[in-house]
């Protein structure tokens, strides 16, 4: 370390202080911001945590650890002071006692782990007396044992040194070496040599075993340091310390017992958690004076000595040495005859003890199988089914791979495994033989900037497929990952692990939801050492990880490794060593909850059934798969132990599970009542089941339900009950159909030979939308025209369960295919449920089963009230746990499917718990009565994260009425759970909880979600505006939400919203500028921003509304309109850049604030005078000319308002030509996001024939008026061409889709037509027309024609077509209207010549493929599901303009039919064999190509249509008839048939 850190802590330097921060593990990005605002000791010391967070920006956590070890430190120094003041002969008792630590506390080992780590550091030399209590004791290597494999860990302590004890247990000498290890060869080897051998012939004299370390610090030489300290010593060449040992027979005259006696030295390597760099060792040499060597022996020694004066070995006078105590001295020449004498004795003493070492009784035999057992199932009685394992293994034998059943049965979550080879021949090798995993290495779990944990999982796969982490390369693959070397792995490979566990440890899976199990099956290396490290110092302890060994010898490093961090009796309790795998395999087995590798089975087409392998069900990871033997893989045993308990969750209010309806099968419960719903389902089902020609590839049936009302149960019934006969399973939510359609299709083809003979696959999908439902249908259908599967098949069935408060209603819509389920029951049901009831209390309470009693009674208010009443009226309202509640039920009564995991609500009642085993007893002993009763524990079913939530909405949102105080409300309950820095700091479960959070505040209520209600603002804040009568508390609300959220922008959109609804302009600009500012390039919020100013124009405008209106009066309302529309331009702007999201509110707010512009300024004094006001007004906004009395007041707006007609214009031609495009009748769900548009348009086609009928009125009020009233020939002479315009904009004929209305709408359509027409001039050729005007002149036409066929003002086709001629040649510049109207009109006819025909097809292919070009870039990046090609009109068999059947009259054919029956004849085709169709419509003649269809051009040239319906489109190459309809993108094929 560059700053060593002496000296008191306010004396230290900015460097220092970051030294000391490096070395208590903060992280380095906050260490370089407190070293930027130049905090040294002193600072320090005064830093608080409202510091660190607002400056530094550090999270809770970090800023507590930080003062924490800063208060420890003052401690340390404290007591180091105190014992300097003591006098010498007194030791605080602290000292006196032995520094062997307590490894029972395993709260304190973890604790300290970190700390001790970098202990050295810490401590300057001036603190070494406070050193000597604060080092980790580690035991010496096992003594002469040839084989072991051991390590030391530097700055770790032996025992002190020692005398003989028992002359069998060695005594110990240490020698820092530090110097010495440092010399040349011949000096190192006189050093080494001398300590050796003065340490040996003293221990063979007292016939004692003896060990001598060096590399080891004695504290009276080595100060700073702990006596015993390990420090190591580095060894270039280890055959300089064997061959220094050659100085026994120089040395010695009895120099062959001394080479019995003295072991060659041991090299034990030094593991440096910190300096990975460099490899040290501790020398150790044993001495072992067996007494068939030494008996009656004395043995004298000549010490070698390297003299530096003389430059060469010299050996010192003859001694004879002795142990005293813990040192080596010679025997005084009055000690000698006594010494002699007693050789005898000590003899005798050696041949007690070799002979005590023999005879002494074998260990008490451990019960290793219960050891297992107790480990692995945390003291249950089966391993938790959702619990997740990690293991960490290295090389696997042969014989141990043929013993891993247990592994193949349990979840794994991930394998750190240290094993190149296991690809091929290792323990990935077989694992694959029996499930899915992916490959992965350290550097895959380095998380990119930016991503959430959610994402990262999803992008690995981590919950769906066993993530296999080669640790040290892969030999089998090409990419760059090699093996190395153990410190070649430390330098290049130690930082990616240490992200990688603390990812898994810290982000990914929470305490108590998983367990590491070290698998040992060959020898241990560094690398191994420093992920049990790592894991231990992640997991904050050791309760969680597991060591498993069969050799005793591999164990040996690991345990002396581990014991140093979490001591002897930790280690011992969590290790099961000398146990064979195959007793291992058996023993476990025996305690898992199903059985071992069970073959699962699926039904078949022939009525068989076949096996489904585990791997490939593992690829199918979408789906939850059931099969026709689902279940029965589960072990006797548990069934007997767990029914009753599975049994009564269901009841209690928990969602049903597959063993639910097992248990009931095989007649361990009572059965699951089947409600009406469940039946009717099972109609619908069998129906379509039923062969019909006309039947689609993929039925849809819709389950809508009450929240809570069973729906869930009643889907998962009908799967459960038609498993042997189709194939079923469950779509995991959050999957893109993409991936749900490859994996279905993989079921439904699953080893049946071809895919017309299969059985259909039933679906269920749970609350999703309606759009994520089409377009998993499209997607299917898409797959199995890919397959050339036969018209007329069924292959999938999808079983939409959804949330609705109006099921009933939903279910009237669409009675083929919808089903309500309800909190109401039947006659019949209330006869089941009441049956069940009795049943069910004689076994349980009825607390137990409170969601079955409170179905029973239909879930009625005034019971629901009652029974929260009673429950709670003990309650203790100031309890944390009742604080708990408040949140869970304000979460569940406004957002929908929320929860609270049980890691945060541990940490909000600050649940210390210590040992994992008894985590969900301690929890649900904190846990008042009231709330066992009310919460219900959920599991994730991807991640098992445990949450809670109150058993059913209702009783949440009673819970909420009853339980807040006087003083109480939702708004001060909000913000308290705001202010709730545990729960919001808490990094488990975090995204779920943050996003429900903001949902809270953000999300509007949608009945197409399955709300009650649209609204404005967030149910929330919906009901805070409502209760207290003032937007006061709302707007604090959302100001406290927007600060804790980071000053989140989407926020700050809400608070614009909130203050513009309260006629609060000032702040909602505030508020929208501050969104805008964070995100200038979002549409919903320019959008908001425009409405901001819309509204604060609306305001001021009704304020002076009563009073005569004056330039001076108007101007601040007229600046405001006019920032209005810039900002509504700036959201255009924004929506067009904008690739992925649709947002066409910019234009329509343009134009509404436009129309209420110009109303204000025609209502001005000097413009609305009768005489000639008006054209005042218009001279003022299209021509250069400015009157007197608006020159002044208006002067910053003069040139803004006269672009006004124009932009106008443009806006409503954008909107015309969008709606041109689209169908606009789509109710697909919107997907909710904060950034919705602010109001939505609800019927935009009548919304544009108003708006532009009223744009053109101001424009032309006197002159249209004339106009209407003096007839069509009156006055036109007298018209400018603008002034025409103008009136056909008011007449509706402004643009080509308000045109088109007119076909739709009844009434006087004919005459306004006509009117229109006669505005036109009457050679319309020789006019000089732009492409507007001939656009809606052209179409204006068509449309007269449809109306009225016989009219005279219609022009023949051949005139129109002319007309066309003038659009632009290059087709570039024609507007999409232009080429839309081109690909009609020049459509050939049957009676055409071929060279009639060869120019039309060329004209009308020419514009198709423009047309193609417009459509994609009017449709962005978004799925065509969204935004569905609109059909104007079809191919008819009459001749000219009388070919053109226009779809309204396709669609009055349906008319009298019901809602549902029209969709169903639509849906299944039957539509268009109806004959009123069959005789307008032409049928056109064609053929497939490679699933393409095409039409014959001429001189057998083939022209490409597009087929609306793919799925229609036949397989194989066919001839086939079709109709022909015309949209935006060019001629589209409708009811394809096979020519027969």
């Amino acid at each position: 370390m560059a700053d060593t850190l002496e000296g008191s802590p306010k004396n230290w330097t900015e460097s220092q202080v970051s030294s000391w921060l490096r070395s208590i593990g903060v992280k380095d990005h906050y260490i370089e911001k407190i070293y930027k605002e130049e905090v040294d000791g002193k600072i320090l010391l005064t830093l608080d945590e409202e510091f660190l967070k607002s400056k530094i920006g550090m999270k809770l956590g970090p800023a507590h650890f930080i003062l924490q070890k800063r208060d420890e430190l003052l401690k340390s120094l404290q007591k180091c002071e105190e014992k300097k003041k003591m006098p010498a002969g007194k030791k605080p008792e602290v000292e006196q006692k032995t520094s062997k630590k307590s490894s029972q506390s395993l709260s304190k080992t973890s604790e300290n782990a970190s700390e001790q780590i970098h202990q050295d550091v810490l401590e300057g030399k001036q603190f070494t007396q406070c050193s000597k209590t604060s080092k980790e004791d580690c035991k010496p290597r096992p003594f002469d044992q040839d084989a072991i494999d051991f390590i030391y860990v530097k700055h770790r302590v032996l025992q002190p040194e020692s005398g003989a004890f028992n002359l069998i247990s060695p005594c110990h000498e240490f020698k820092s070496f530090a110097v010495a290890a440092g010399l040349d060869r011949t000096r190192l080897q006189a050093k080494f040599a001398k300590e050796v051998l003065k340490f040996a012939t003293g221990c063979m004299n007292i016939r004692s075993n003896g060990t001598i370390h060096f590399g080891v610090m004695d504290s009276k030489d080595d100060a700073g340091y702990v006596h015993g300290e390990i420090i190591g010593i580095p060894v270039q060449e280890k055959d300089i310390y064997i061959d220094a040992l050659d100085y026994i027979e120089k040395s010695c005259s009895e120099n062959e017992h001394v080479r019995q006696c003295v072991r060659p030295p041991r090299f034990i390597e030094v593991m440096d958690l910190e300096n990975t760099e460099e490899r040290r060792y501790v020398v150790e040499v044993d001495i072992v004076p067996s007494l068939k060597i030494v008996e009656s022996k004395v043995y004298a020694v000549r010490l070698p000595n390297f003299k530096e004066s003389t430059n060469k070995i010299e050996y010192e006078k003859e001694a004879i040495l002795r142990r005293v105590g813990s040192k080596t001295e010679p025997v005084s020449d009055k000690d000698l005859s006594d010494f002699y004498q007693r050789v005898k004795d000590r003899d005798t003493q050696r041949d007690d003890a070799e002979k005590n070492l023999f005879l002494r009784a074998p260990g008490i035999c451990q019960d290793l199988g219960r050891k297992l057992t107790m480990l692995m199932t945390s003291g249950k009685k089966f391993i938790e089914k959702e619990k997740w394992f990690i293991l960490v293994t290295n090389k696997f034998l042969p014989e141990d791979l043929c013993n891993i059943e247990w592994l193949l049965n349990m979840k794994i979550f991930c394998v750190f495994d240290f094993d190149p080879d296991s690809k091929i021949s290792g323990l990935c090798s077989k694992y694959l033989q029996h499930h899915t995993a992916n490959m992965h290495s350290l550097q895959s779990y380095r998380m990119p900037s930016g991503m959430t944990i959610k994402e990262f999982s999803d992008l690995l796969h981590l919950f769906e497929q066993t993530s296999w982490i080669f640790c040290n390369g892969r030999t089998d693959f090409k990419g760059n990952e090699t093996p190395c070397d153990e410190m070649t792995w430390i330098k290049t490979k130690i930082t990616l692990l240490r992200e990688s566990v603390s990812l898994i440890c810290k982000q990914i899976l929470p305490k108590g939801a998983f367990q590491v199990i070290f698998l040992l099956t060959s020898p241990v290396e560094k690398p191994l050492l420093h992920t049990f490290y790592e894991f231990f110092t992640d997991m904050e302890g050791h309760e969680d990880i597991i060591c498993i060994s069969e050799s005793e010898i591999n164990f040996q490093k690991w345990q002396s490794f581990a014991e140093g961090s979490c001591g002897q009796q930790v280690v011992n309790n969590s290790s099961v060593v000398g146990m064979k795998m195959s007793h291992v395999n058996a023993t476990l087995q025996h305690v898992q909850p199903v059985k071992a590798c069970v073959s699962k089975y699926l039904p078949v087409f022939v009525k068989g059934t076949c096996v489904l392998e585990t791997q490939v069900e593992e690829q199918m990871y979408c789906l939850e798969i059931l099969t026709v033997d689902h279940c029965n893989e589960t072990s006797e045993d548990f069934i007997n132990e767990e029914k009753a308990n599975i049994d009564s969750q269901f009841y209690h209010g928990g969602r049903v599970t597959w063993l639910n309806f097992w248990l009931a099968e095989h007649k361990y419960v009572g059965e699951v009542i089947e409600r009406d719903a469940y039946h009717e389902t099972s109609d619908i089902l069998k129906k379509a089941l039923n062969f019909n020609a006309d039947q689609t590839p993929v039925f849809i049936i819709n389950i809508y339900h009450h929240p809570g009302s069973g729906g869930s149960t009643v889907a998962r019934q009908v799967l459960w009950n038609n498993r042997k006969d189709l194939r079923c399973a469950v779509v995991k939510p959050s999957y893109s159909v993409g991936v749900v359609a490859q994996h279905a299709v993989q079921l439904r083809e699953h080893t049946e030979k071809d895919p017309q003979t299969c059985l259909p696959v039933l679906l269920l999908i749970e609350d999703s939308n309606k759009e994520y439902l089409d377009d998993l249908r499209n997607e299917l259908e898409v797959a199995i025209n890919t397959k050339r599967v036969q018209h007329g098949t069924l292959c999938f069935i999808l079983v939409s369960c959804r949330r609705s408060n109006e099921p009933e209603k939903r279910c009237k819509e669409s009675p083929v295919q919808n089903v309500s389920v309800t909190h109401k029951l039947s006659v019949e049901e209330k006869r089941k449920f009441a049956g069940k009831r009795e049943v069910l209390e004689e076994h349980y309470e009825p607390d137990f089963i409170l969601t079955f009693v409170l179905m029973s009674k239909e879930f009625a208010g005034d019971y629901v009230q009652q029974f929260v009443e009673h429950l709670f009226q003990d309650i203790k309202r100031d309890s944390v746990v009742t604080r708990l509640i408040h949140y869970v039920a304000l979460l569940n009564t406004y957002v929908q499917n929320s929860f609270i995991s049980q890691s945060h609500c541990e940490a909000l009642l600050a649940l210390q718990i210590h040992l994992e085993r008894f985590r969900q007893y301690h929890f649900e002993k904190s846990l008042s009565e009231q709330a066992k009763l009310v919460f219900l524990h959920l599991r994730d079913d991807k991640t098992h994260i445990e949450s809670i939530r109150i058993i059913h909405p209702l009783v949440a949102k009673e819970i909420l009425q009853q339980l807040l105080g006087p003083q109480q409300t939702h708004c001060s309950l909000a913000l308290d759970l705001l202010r709730e820095n545990v729960l919001f700091e808490h990094r488990f479960g975090r995204d779920d909880y943050l996003s429900f959070l903001r949902h809270l505040f953000l999300r509007r209520s949608r009945i197409n979600k399955g709300d009650e209600y649209d609204s404005f603002f967030s149910p929330l804040i919906e009901h805070v505006r409502e209760n207290e009568k003032s937007p006061d508390k709302a707007i604090e609300l959302l100001k406290e939400a927007f600060q804790r959220f980071h000053d989140d922008p989407f926020f700050a959109q809400q608070l614009a919203r909130l203050h513009y609804h309260h006629e609060k302009f000032e702040e909602a600009r505030h508020w929208a500028e501050t969104a805008a500012k964070q995100l200038p390039n979002n549409s919903y919020i320019l959008d908001t921003k425009g409405q901001v100013y819309r509204k604060w124009f609306q305001a001021k405008w009704k304020a002076i509304e009563k009073k005569p209106k004056t330039a001076e009066n108007t101007a601040n309302a007229v600046e405001t309109a006019l920032t209005a529309l810039e900002c509504f331009q700036e959201c255009e702007r924004a929506a067009n850049a904008d690739m992925d999201n649709l947002n066409s509110n910019g234009y329509f707010s343009e134009v509404e604030v436009g129309c209420n512009l110009l109303k204000l300024i025609s209502s001005l004094q000097v413009f609305s005078e009768k005489g000639n006001g008006h054209s005042e007004c218009m001279k003022y906004l299209v021509t250069d000319y400015i009157p007197e009395e608006v020159k002044d007041a208006w002067k910053p707006f003069h040139e803004r308002l006269k672009k006004l007609h124009t932009s106008m214009q443009e806006a409503l031609e954008w909107i015309s030509e969008d709606l041109s495009y689209f169908q606009t009748d789509i109710t697909s769900d919107e997907v909710e996001t904060p950034e919705s548009p602010e109001e939505k348009i609800s019927h935009p086609l009548t919304w544009l024939s108003k708006r532009s009928s009223e744009y053109g009125k101001y424009f032309s009020e006197l002159y249209s008026s004339a106009f209407q009233q003096h007839g069509q020939s009156s006055h036109q002479a007298d018209l400018s061409p603008f002034q025409k315009r103008m009136i056909i904009y008011h007449l509706g004929g402004g643009n080509i889709t308000s045109i088109l209305s007119k076909l739709t709408d009844q009434g006087n359509s004919v005459r306004l037509l006509e009117d229109i027409l006669s505005l036109y001039p009457s050679s319309p050729l020789r006019a000089n027309f732009g492409q507007r005007d001939i656009v809606n002149y052209i179409t204006a036409q068509i449309s007269l024609n449809c109306l009225s066929p016989q009219n005279k003002q219609v022009a023949p086709l051949r005139e129109l077509q002319a007309l066309c001629r003038q659009f632009p040649t290059d087709k570039r510049k024609c507007w999409p209207s232009a080429l839309f109207l081109l690909t009609l009109l020049f459509w050939p006819e049957d009676n055409d010549t071929d060279h009639e025909k060869e120019a039309k097809y060329e004209i009308v292919q020419s514009a198709v493929e423009h047309l193609d070009k417009d459509y994609w870039n009017k449709m962005k990046d978004i799925p065509p599901r969204k935004r569905r090609i609109y059909t104007h009109f079809f191919l008819g068999n009459g001749n000219g303009l009388d070919k053109f059947v226009h779809k309204r009259k396709i669609g009055k054919v349906t008319n009298m039919l019901s809602v549902s029956e029209k969709r169903m004849k639509w849906f299944s085709g039957a539509a268009w064999k109806m004959p009123e169709i069959t005789k307008i419509l032409k049928q056109v003649s064609g053929w497939t190509e490679d699933g393409k269809v095409y039409l014959e051009g001429p001189q057998k040239k083939k022209f490409s249509i597009l087929p609306l319906h793919i799925p229609s489109v036949p397989h194989s190459n066919e001839n086939i008839t079709f109709y022909l309809g015309f949209t935006f993108r060019g001629p589209v094929a409708y009811n394809i048939i096979v020519k027969t």
